[in-house]
C-alpha cells in the first residue's frame, strides 16, 4: 500500500432519468481522477432514487447496467470506484446494493446495507423494508493494497458495523448516503466524525442533495473526516461536485500508536 492515497466523494443530484445520471456521474468521476484521485465514492441511489414503483422497475442483478457502466467507467477513468448503492433484485428479493470495482474494471465485491431506514420523523418518514431486504454481512475490501470497509447512508448510525469492519483491518470506511435534511442538519458531521474516531480509521461519505426525484430534501455536505475526527473537506450543502483528501497511512498509523484505543477494548461482544 502507497503511504499516501488522493480519494474523492462526490456529491450528487440525481434525476429521475438514469441514462443521464450515469453520464453526469461519469463526468464527475473523470473529473475527480483528473485531479488525481485513486479511489472516488458516489452517493447512495445515485442513479434510481425515486418512489417505490420506479425502484421496482428499475431493479437490476448484480451483473445488471450498473456494474457495467462502473467497470466503463472506472476503465476509462483509470481510478477505483465505489458505485455509491443500486436496487439489486435477486430473485424476489430487492437490496439497497453497493459495488466496488478497481481501476482495471474488476468487481472488488459488493455490499448489500444491513440497516434499514424505517422511521416516522417529519420531513423523513420512510419505510425502506416496504422495498428492500437486509443484508447480513460486513464487507471489507482489498482496493491497491488498501482495506475498504463498505456501508451505506443508516448504517451510519450503528457502530457495530463500522467496528466489525475495523476488526477486519479497515483502514477507510466509506459511507454512501442520501440522507434527509431533517436528519442531516443535527445528526450527519457529527455521526461521522464519531465513526472515524471511534476506529480511528478515514471516513469518506458521499452525499446526494437537493430534492431527489421522490420529494426528499437531501442534506448534501459530502465530506472526508481523518482518523482523528477532523474534516479535511467538506463540499457544503448543493451542488454536483466532488471534494478531495489525502488518506496518508503513516499519519494514521501514528494516531494507533499514540492512542491506542482499539488495543484496550475489554468488552468484544
Amino acid at each position: 500500500m502507497a503511504s499516501e492515497v488522493n480519494v474523492a466523494a462526490v456529491q450528487f443530484q440525481c434525476s429521475s432519468e438514469q441514462s443521464d445520471n450515469f453520464s453526469r456521474a461519469a463526468a464527475i468521476v473523470h473529473s475527480a481522477s483528473q485531479q488525481g484521485a485513486e479511489l472516488v465514492v458516489l452517493p447512495e441511489l445515485f442513479a434510481s432514487l425515486g418512489r417505490t414503483s420506479h425502484m421496482r422497475e428499475v431493479a437490476e442483478p448484480l451483473d445488471g447496467p450498473t456494474l457495467a457502466w462502473a467497470q466503463s467507467t472506472a476503465q476509462t477513468s483509470k481510478c477505483a470506484l465505489i458505485a455509491g448503492s443500486f436496487i439489486e433484485r435477486d430473485g424476489d428479493a430487492l437490496f439497497n446494493t453497493s459495488i466496488a470495482v478497481g481501476a482495471d474494471g474488476a468487481l472488488l465485491g459488493s455490499y448489500r446495507k444491513i440497516h434499514l431506514f424505517d422511521v416516522d420523523i417529519e420531513g423523513a418518514r420512510s419505510k425502506e423494508s416496504d422495498t428492500f431486504s437486509s443484508g447480513t454481512d460486513p464487507v471489507v475490501v482489498d482496493i491497491n493494497g488498501l482495506r475498504v470497509g463498505l456501508t451505506i447512508c443508516y448504517d451510519l448510525r450503528f457502530p457495530e458495523l463500522f467496528r466489525a469492519e475495523a476488526d477486519q483491518g479497515a483502514d477507510i470506511i466509506v459511507v454512501p448516503a442520501a440522507f434527509t435534511e431533517a436528519t442531516g442538519r443535527d445528526h450527519w458531521e457529527l455521526l461521522l466524525r464519531a465513526r472515524a474516531v471511534e476506529n480511528q480509521t478515514m471516513v469518506i461519505a458521499a452525499a446526494q442533495w437537493g430534492t431527489s426525484p421522490d420529494g426528499t430534501e437531501r442534506h448534501g455536505h459530502a465530506l472526508i473526516v481523518d482518523a482523528w475526527g477532523r474534516v479535511l473537506t467538506d463540499a457544503g450543502p448543493e451542488g454536483d461536485t466532488f471534494v478531495e483528501a489525502e488518506f496518508d497511512a503513516t499519519a494514521q498509523s501514528d494516531i494507533r500508536n499514540r492512542l491506542p484505543a482499539l488495543t484496550h477494548r475489554r468488552l468484544n461482544r
